[in-house]
């Protein structure tokens, strides 16, 4: 039987790690997996539980939250005889952090649903640095009273939960940021290089752009790190240290343009953006 006061983190990445970490400590006892064993056994050394399967975990945990990569990844651990849906306790709440498609979502609550499980979406934004200062923004979908119930986690790593309303609006709001963050980078890119083709500094451009709002830290130092880096790497050194971000950038754009074709929405920009994100991080736009 489920101790009221067991949650499970799945997936012990650059987020979900000190994500799992501000639980300890706290009201809760953490129970941890990721198929990376040495980031369990570095947090089962703070204090957490090491969960040896998955199925152990959800048997264990009446609150579980997935930060894997991809839709994919995500019904691995939802689905099969040794999945979450078949482990865990009638009533438990299923987290799903990752960045994922809204269709997917639909189709995942439903099942879990009939189980008697409840699911909803808490996309995450504020990257590596936001999640070790617990200053993550939560973008969360779903029933209220099952969001609320959820939310005192949440907060341990959060300085910012927005409950947008019924299940997939928090993914949708976390799609519609990350389009925003992925066009700011690439004007940012397009800018610099017209600058530095005119012989100006991009601090000059940076300084402008702070004084009227228009490029903000991130922006800057994107570019900036990207082409410091490129300018001491072969293209395939590129690749092996930007290449997976611009992948994921991809994806995320691709479930934001299924999220509009589900709406009957045409987003012409976006699909001009998503066939070069991969090359802006790459340095190649």
């Amino acid at each position: 039987m489920s101790h009221p006061s067991d949650v499970g983190y799945i997936g012990l990445g650059s987020i979900g790690k000190p994500s799992a970490r501000h639980l300890l400590g706290k009201r809760w006892r953490a129970h941890v997996y990721d198929l990376a064993r040495p980031a369990v056994e570095e947090l089962a050394a703070e204090g957490a539980v090491a969960a040896e399967s998955v199925a152990e975990l959800a048997h264990q945990c009446q609150h579980i939250g997935i930060c894997v990569r991809d839709d994919t990844q995500v019904e691995e651990l939802l689905y099969g005889p040794s999945g979450i849906f078949e482990s865990a306790a009638p009533g438990s709440v299923i987290c799903v952090h990752s960045t994922v498609s809204r269709a997917g979502l639909l189709r995942w609550a439903e099942d879990a649903t009939a189980r008697g499980l409840h699911l909803i979406d808490a996309a995450i934004s504020g990257g590596p640095q936001g999640a070790e200062a617990a200053k993550l923004c939560y973008m969360v979908g779903g029933d209220a009273a099952i969001v609320e119930r959820a939310r005192p986690v949440f907060e341990t790593s959060a300085d910012n939960v927005i409950h947008a309303g019924g299940l997939g609006t928090g993914m949708l709001l976390k799609l519609c940021n990350n389009l925003i963050t992925y066009a700011e980078f690439l004007a940012m890119s397009e800018a610099v290089r017209l600058a530095e083709g005119g012989g100006l500094a991009p601090e000059l451009l940076r300084e402008v752009g702070k004084s009227n709002g228009v490029i903000n830290e991130a922006m800057y130092q994107f570019i900036n790190n990207r082409n410091a880096l490129a300018s001491q790497c072969t293209p395939a050194q590129m690749d092996a240290a930007f290449g997976a971000f611009g992948r994921l950038g991809e994806k995320d754009l691709d479930c934001a343009l299924q999220s509009a074709e589900e709406m009957g929405l045409e987003l012409p920009a976006t699909r001009r953006l998503r066939d070069q994100v991969l090359a802006l991080f790459l340095n190649q736009a």
